[in-house]
């Protein structure tokens, strides 16, 4: 008698998976396929928390390809997102003197001890203009997803 494997991914699952997120117009933005697999931990922030909802109840061999809209990825664009720093603040994040370019990613401290990234827009006299929406809001995405195993 052969044992099945019946187990499914649930939140706290390792999962090792083979995944694709790709743009509408098809460029990978990453995949591992191709490539040696990934292995995950659910719930840990290695995947972005409505990828990983799509991955529940998923087992073994399971392999799709999913349309999302933008709402169902990393949500829409937020206008409120996209703020000026002043060069002060940037001087004060131990960023004096580094040369940056528009399109450049950003960390900063947060309080607390956190850490939150934004994209250089333009840099003026006096302030930096920001966005801090995720790169990859307001965009449509495809994920593909093959569960390898589960633990």
């Amino acid at each position: 008698m052969s044992i099945i494997d019946i187990s499914e991914v649930k939140p706290g699952s390792h999962v090792t998976l083979h995944y694709r997120l790709s743009l509408a117009d098809g460029s990978d933005v990453v995949s591992t396929f191709g490539d040696k697999p990934a292995t995950l931990l659910l719930g840990a922030g290695q995947l972005a928390p409505p990828l990983e909802e799509i991955l529940v109840g998923m087992k073994t061999g399971h392999h799709s390809t999913f349309q999302l809209k933008p709402e169902q990825a990393f949500g829409p664009r937020n206008p409120d997102l996209i703020q000026r720093v002043s060069l002060a603040t940037l001087r004060e994040n131990g960023m004096v003197g580094e040369e940056f370019a528009p399109g450049d990613l950003i960390e900063f401290n947060a309080p607390g001890g956190g850490r939150y990234a934004g994209v250089l827009k333009e840099v003026g006299e006096t302030s930096a203009l920001f966005d801090f929406n995720h790169p990859l809001a307001g965009q449509a995405l495809t994920f593909e997803v093959k569960i390898i195993g589960i633990l």
